[in-house]
């Protein structure tokens, strides 16, 4: 008979195993309130249409760190034209507040699916920025339960009709981080713009108050405001990082260095984005930028081959151009655009072209030569009636670069 293998005295040990439990059960009330909330979906909409948003953003940020601000900016770099989705006005809503007058409480089941009900609405179907979810670790559960469903019917409807309603699900959690001091700074210099601008229109009568939050006037409520932010939401968010793609954006600077950082997070990825399918076809074309830098690379090569190798050629090349094109260049600085036709024996030499076009891409212009043969009839013979011809080489060279921009007044 075995013994029972005896219980730890360690505190530390038996306060982790009670955290561990606690997690456990939270994960079974997750997966109790999702099943109940998609069962009620499922039943009201049918299989077919439950098209959740392609795209979903979990917006979090630190009291003052500028969501309110940049969500227009995130909308935009992303192409979302649907206005965010903020839970904390859906818990506004009539039906939210009929469970408050009755004295219930507004839960996570209340919450995820009032939630998922909104996703399902046709303005979300290309994507959509979740601000203020999830807070609760109940409440990331359910969003990795959602996620897991997504993929399901993806799968399931691949092969039918309905298969371009189902694509590919992209989650970003996109977190605007400030340290404690920079946030209650913002806070407080937030409170008391409010009051001046108050004062002001209780003095003057024009425009609207605007509403006073005590914590944007008390440094402690802020501190203590800052707190819960980092014990709730970025908590939760942060437990998702392994799960979908994290982003998170350095916001203490100034507004300019902030965007700045959320262009280079959001920036296209056609590997996390496009259907694997799709991509794994698309994967064959090379991509812009990498023949752009190969060329790049292959540019300098020549160039250093044209003066290590074909100096005196690589000089008269550079001397017609600096005496032959630029004067005309310059003539055409304005319009960014020259043509110039040339019989010079210079341009008859080998590599000649391809010099010319190599030199002016280093200095940044756009150069294309095109040869013009032409015959020209230069004598006549009388007994036989042959026409003997001259060939006459035109090169066609254009020349194109960025024009000024003349401002005119009013």
């Amino acid at each position: 008979m075995s013994e029972e293998a005896p219980k730890s005295t360690d505190p530390l040990e038996r306060g982790s195993d009670a955290v561990v439990r606690h997690q456990d059960l939270e994960v079974k009330d997750a997966q109790i309130i999702f099943n109940a909330v998609w069962n009620r979906l499922e039943k009201k909409y049918g299989r077919t249409r439950l098209h959740f948003p392609q795209e979903l953003i979990l917006l979090g940020g630190a009291p003052g760190a500028g969501k309110g601000t940049n969500t227009p900016f995130i909308q935009e770099v992303r192409g979302l034209t649907s206005k965010p989705i903020v839970v904390s006005s859906l818990l506004d809503t009539p039906e939210m507040r009929a469970i408050k007058d009755a004295g219930g409480m507004v839960g996570d089941k209340e919450v995820v699916g009032i939630l998922l009900e909104q996703l399902l609405l046709p303005d979300y179907q290309d994507g959509a920025i979740l601000d203020g979810f999830p807070r609760t670790f109940v409440q990331v559960e359910c969003m990795k339960l959602l996620y897991h469903k997504m993929l399901q019917l993806r799968t399931e409807f691949y092969n039918t009709e309905y298969r371009s309603r189902f694509r590919q699900p992209l989650i970003h959690i996109m977190m605007l981080f400030i340290d404690e001091k920079e946030s209650v700074g913002r806070q407080l210099k937030r409170g008391r713009e409010i009051l001046e601008h108050n004062e002001e229109v209780e003095r003057t009568g024009i425009g609207e108050p605007q509403e006073t939050r005590a914590t944007d006037l008390d440094p402690k409520a802020a501190q203590r405001r800052y707190r819960v932010f980092k014990e709730a939401t970025y908590d939760a968010l942060q437990s998702l990082r392994e799960v979908f793609h994290y982003h998170f954006i350095n916001a203490q600077g100034t507004l300019p260095e902030v965007r700045k950082n959320i262009i280079n997070e959001l920036q296209y990825q056609s590997s996390l984005e496009l259907d694997p399918r799709t991509f794994d076809t698309l994967h064959r074309l090379p991509i812009a930028s990498k023949i752009v830098e190969h060329a790049r690379q292959q540019l300098v090569r020549r160039l250093d081959q044209y003066e290590m190798e074909e100096t005196e050629q690589f000089q008269s090349i550079i001397n017609f151009i600096q005496q032959k094109i630029m004067p005309i260049v310059r003539r055409h600085a304005i319009t960014g655009r020259a043509h110039i036709n040339t019989e010079d024996p210079t341009m008859d030499q080998p590599l000649s072209m391809a010099m010319l076009i190599d030199i002016f891409s280093e200095r940044g212009y756009h150069a294309s030569v095109d040869l013009h043969k032409i015959e020209i009839p230069e004598e006549f013979d009388l007994k036989t009636g042959r026409i003997r011809c001259r060939l006459k080489k035109v090169w066609r060279i254009q020349v194109r670069f960025k024009g000024s921009e003349i401002r005119r007044g009013s």
